[in-house]
């Protein structure tokens, strides 16, 4: 098997649009994480406290996300180097890991997805299972 050193290359425009959304999903949860934390001051609700759990646990794995993103850039351009110095077996096995980094990145990803999804279904059970009133047209 040859890897050209433009295959590597290619992950470089996915890999950063990619870290651009765990950034900007890290943002937005930790603004969310601010303003519950102000009212949970103010209410002490168990229900807010639940929330900014399920954030905090969020945000760790948003970490995680970017940990392994940053390391499959890392490898996909160590890889280029090494394939520059014509050592093809190195730079294949380097490109796999980095395959595989980019894989446990977007699994972490997809796990933080359905926790977001779970935590808005949590949030809106109350509103669906309350019936509105039937009119009488």
């Amino acid at each position: 098997m040859t890897l050209h050193i433009e295959t590597p290359a290619l992950l470089f425009s996915a890999t950063s649009l990619i870290l651009l959304a765990y950034t900007n999903r890290f943002l937005t949860v930790a603004t969310i994480v601010r303003g519950l934390k102000k009212v949970y001051k103010e209410k002490r609700s168990q229900m807010i406290l639940l929330e900014i759990k399920n954030l905090n646990l969020r945000i760790s794995l948003i970490r995680y996300m970017q940990l392994f993103g940053v390391l499959s850039l890392f490898l996909s351009v160590f890889t280029m180097l090494l394939l520059f110095v014509d050592q093809q077996l190195g730079g294949i096995y380097l490109f796999g890991l980095s395959l595989l980094s980019l894989l446990i990145s977007l699994g972490l990803s997809f796990w933080e997805i359905n926790i977001s999804v779970d935590a808005l279904r949590m949030h809106l059970s109350d509103v669906m299972e309350k019936k509105e009133p039937e009119s009488n047209e």
